[in-house]
């Protein structure tokens, strides 16, 4: 077995809704809005089923070959060169993921809360800290996501609760937008912006219960997707569609505006800019985690740490490149759809062609009983 067996179910979910949930939520829904106004709840929750797909895929994947993570498992389905062009594909596309996330926290970051700090110092701490938590191992990895979890949903919840108090329902009228032509592309992106799930393929075969994945997954993305789903459509309500198209992230202006009962806080932005720091965090270090596991795993390294800081010059000059910060909402909307060919398409090639030849991996034992193939 390539890892021991100490991830449970609710372990593996946890891992899924911390990496989910992260930079996307601010400028979730600005997207979904532009594609189709009023429509963007359904977007939104069209993008979800979409990367769900995705999810679904890995996840059968990881089920049947539960011993191996995809970078293993893609050579005994495809042959050793065409997996490893896709292997190259999943790390080229995950090293760019990273960097654009810390680039996106350097750029919010300096505009909200640190105005005179250099944006290269708030990105490369941003990395650096995702650098030396990755040389952690799959354990202490899960282990992270698991603390961190409710300083990301919880707070999240409460201020999507309290936003809907300023709610107006017409401002959700009607549900097919206004312009329905443009909800492909939107909801693309939407999907674009939860392809952290990918990184369950490296969490299926530490699972005590491989077999029981898909219930991670189910609940991992539903979790996700719904705080997803209740964001963008208490934006909507709250400022309009013609209003949100105005707002660089309007999650964070839906935090201004929300207050605790009492006037306890009369506003949560500062509250919320620090949960969305965790988030970032948690999402960051997830892709950066799986980048550099998987390049040990295709040079058949047992130890994936020399790698940490082998990647990080290179990641820190990737999020430099963009000029600014609308050129780099542009990239992350092209490198997310581009992205979906590796992160849906590819699983499904290997799906299909493992079906095809009858390929699986072998079975394990759990405790007395053995897992169903």
């Amino acid at each position: 077995m390539e890892y021991p067996r100490q991830i449970t179910v609710i372990q593996a979910t946890s891992v899924l809704i911390s990496t989910i949930v992260g930079v996307g939520v601010l400028p979730l829904p600005l997207f979904a809005v532009r594609a189709a106004d009023t429509g963007a709840p359904l977007v939104t929750l069209l993008g979800i089923l979409l990367a769900f797909t995705g999810l679904w895929t890995v996840t059968k994947l990881g089920m049947r070959f539960p011993n191996q993570s995809i970078i293993g498992y893609s050579e005994h389905v495809l042959g050793r060169w065409p997996a490893w062009i896709g292997s190259a594909l999943i790390i080229g596309f995950f090293a760019v993921l990273t960097s654009l996330a810390a680039r996106e926290f350097g750029e919010v970051v300096i505009t909200s809360v640190l105005r005179k700090t250099p944006l290269e110092v708030t990105v490369i701490v941003m990395l650096l800290l995702a650098t030396l938590s990755a040389r952690n191992n799959l354990t202490t990895f899960v282990y992270i996501h698991q603390f961190y979890l409710p300083l990301i949903l919880f707070p999240g919840i409460l201020i999507v609760a309290l936003s809907l108090k300023n709610a107006e329902e017409t401002n959700l009228l009607p549900l097919l937008g206004n312009e329905p032509v443009g909800m492909l592309p939107g909801i693309v992106t939407v999907a674009a912006l939860l392809q952290g799930s990918f990184v369950h393929t490296i969490i299926i075969p530490a699972m005590r219960r491989p077999e029981k994945a898909m219930k991670a997954s189910l609940w991992g993305m539903g979790i996700a997707g719904g705080l997803y789903l209740s964001i963008v459509t208490a934006a909507v309500a709250v400022f309009g569609p013609e209003e949100t198209k105005l707002l660089l992230w309007p999650t964070l202006e839906l935090a201004k505006t929300t207050t605790l009962p009492g006037n306890i806080l009369e506003r949560l932005d500062a509250a919320f800019l620090a949960v969305w720091v965790t988030a970032v965090f948690t999402t960051l270090f997830s892709s950066y985690y799986l980048t550099i596991r998987a390049v040990s795993r295709l040079l058949r390294l047992r130890d994936h740490k020399m790698f940490s800081f082998f990647m990080l010059p290179f990641l820190f000059i990737l999020a430099m490149l963009p000029d600014n910060i609308i050129h780099m909402y542009r990239i992350v909307e092209d490198v997310g759809r581009i992205g979906l060919g590796v992160t849906i398409l590819y699983p499904m090639l290997l799906l299909l062609v493992a079906r095809i030849r009858g390929k699986r991996g072998e079975t394990h034992e759990s405790g007395p009983s053995k897992s169903a193939k």
